[in-house]
């Protein structure tokens, strides 16, 4: 889990950072019928919920075409933005986990969350276009993009 650690090291808030319980992380899984990724719930029972503000900032600067995470989401926006954006528009079987600072949302394709996985390919739902597209083969994939910036 380096990739993940090294993520939180170099783009996390820290004052705002609170470990999320397993169990909160193992009852959003059931209400959402799905299997998290181990990577995604190391990172939210470690670390909690993640506030990236710098991560636009360095992107802007160098010019990158990277996709800008901003915030992840709390394990109640997780469960009622899915439904939301879904309603919004964004096609079905995705279930968010972060945003930018736009309105876009990151997110697993429920497909991928059917069974146990280690990692699971990210996804970035643009919310002006209503469309979804793969950003990463894998969580910790994707999170290794920001930590070469």
């Amino acid at each position: 889990m380096n990739s993940i650690d090294l993520f939180v090291k170099n783009w996390g808030s820290k004052n705002s950072m609170v470990p999320i319980n397993n169990h909160d992380i193992e009852e959003l899984e059931s209400k959402l019928n799905v299997l998290l990724p181990d990577s995604y719930k190391y990172l939210i029972s470690t670390y909690g919920l993640v506030h990236t503000p710098n991560v636009l900032t360095k992107t802007c600067d160098l010019g990158s075409d990277i996709s800008e995470v901003q915030d992840f989401l709390s394990l109640e926006d997780v469960f009622s933005l899915s439904q939301l954006y879904e309603m919004g528009g964004m096609p079905k079987g995705h279930v968010l986990f972060a945003s930018d600072c736009k309105g876009n949302m990151f997110c697993f394709k429920l497909a991928d969350c059917a069974s146990k996985q280690i990692d699971s390919p990210v996804w970035f739902f643009d919310y002006g276009l209503c469309t979804v597209k793969k950003v990463s083969d894998s969580f910790t994939d994707w999170l290794d993009q920001f930590n070469e910036l």
